[in-house]
């Protein structure tokens, strides 16, 4: 997370799994316990994330990359048009 993220003054909502919590205090990382709340709005959106992702690799599974890569921009394009 340090290589690629600026996490010196993040704050980790984790659940109650003790590894994360070891995890978290090895690598002098802050976290907070969460068992409701923001952190299962984080995880609804992962979720969400996850759910579309595998829906769309269902449906583009047998295709090209470019086929797949258009398809995307073309997406991408459509959506920003309707913000």
């Amino acid at each position: 997370l340090r290589d690629k993220h600026d996490v010196d003054d993040a704050i980790f909502l984790v659940d109650g799994a003790v590894p994360l919590h070891r995890a978290c205090d090895k690598h002098g990382l802050d976290f907070r316990y969460e068992r409701h709340g923001n952190r299962n709005s984080v995880e609804r959106v992962f979720r969400e994330i996850k759910r579309r992702t595998t829906s769309f690799s269902n449906c583009f599974s047998n295709a090209k990359a470019g086929t797949a890569n258009e398809w995307l921009r073309s997406f991408a394009f459509a959506w920003n048009q309707l913000i």
